[in-house]
């Protein structure tokens, strides 16, 4: 197990990053606006749990995969922005309101919630490269099992960013609930959120960096 001083280090490095403006908050806070705490809760717990997925991916040496082979990066990164698009368009066409609480709304269910925010997750191999590229700076091959160690660093960033995000879905859907007495905002509210999955479909494909 690492020292407890490399653990803190850690620590502080992701809850920094977990309070930098990125794809994953824009997603919480969106769906916490139209749906609720609730629905924002599971959204992020389906995050985390993508994030333990690109954990056992780094342990195993998958994530190198992206380094050694440029066409699978490019394949998930497309494969991303089209379930994104997928999302969009679910979002645009619903004949459901979007306001409505996922047990209200069975099209979006707290489990469609998990896996929407998993997969979102998964297939950004930009966050593969995240890991590949922090994670072996803060472990200590000389202190025990390394995949041990990946699991207990992916615990530290999903607990730093749980923290980070109860804020962001408290106060997204305490803004949500203000503003969710019309017919026509609950319009907005949809096509909103299809263009936030627009938006986050569109810089997926087109950023090629790595």
């Amino acid at each position: 197990m690492p020292e407890l001083s490399t653990l803190l280090l850690f620590a502080i490095t992701c809850l920094a990053l977990n309070a930098s403006p990125g794809p994953d908050m824009l997603l919480v806070a969106t769906r916490s606006a139209a749906q609720g705490k609730a629905a924002g809760f599971a959204t992020y717990l389906g995050i985390a749990a993508g994030g333990y997925c690109h954990a056992m991916a780094l342990a195993l040496g998958l994530s190198q995969l992206f380094l050694a082979v440029p066409g699978a990066y490019d394949f998930v990164r497309l494969v991303g922005a089209a379930y994104l698009l997928y999302l969009a368009w679910q979002a645009f066409t619903s004949k459901e309101s979007i306001l409505q609480a996922p047990e209200e709304n069975t099209s979006r269910s707290f489990r469609n919630l998990f896996f929407q925010g998993m997969l979102t997750n998964i297939l950004n191999p930009k966050i593969a490269l995240f890991f590949l590229a922090l994670f072996p700076q803060f472990i200590e091959p000389s202190q025990g099992s390394v995949v041990f160690q990946i699991l207990l660093l992916a615990t530290i960033l999903n607990t730093t960013g749980l923290m980070v995000k109860s804020i962001v879905i408290l106060l997204a859907s305490k803004a949500g609930a203000a503003i969710t007495s019309s017919k026509r905002t609950a319009k907005i509210a949809k096509y909103f959120t299809g263009l936030v999955f627009t938006g986050l479909a569109a810089r997926l494909a087109f950023d090629t960096s790595k």
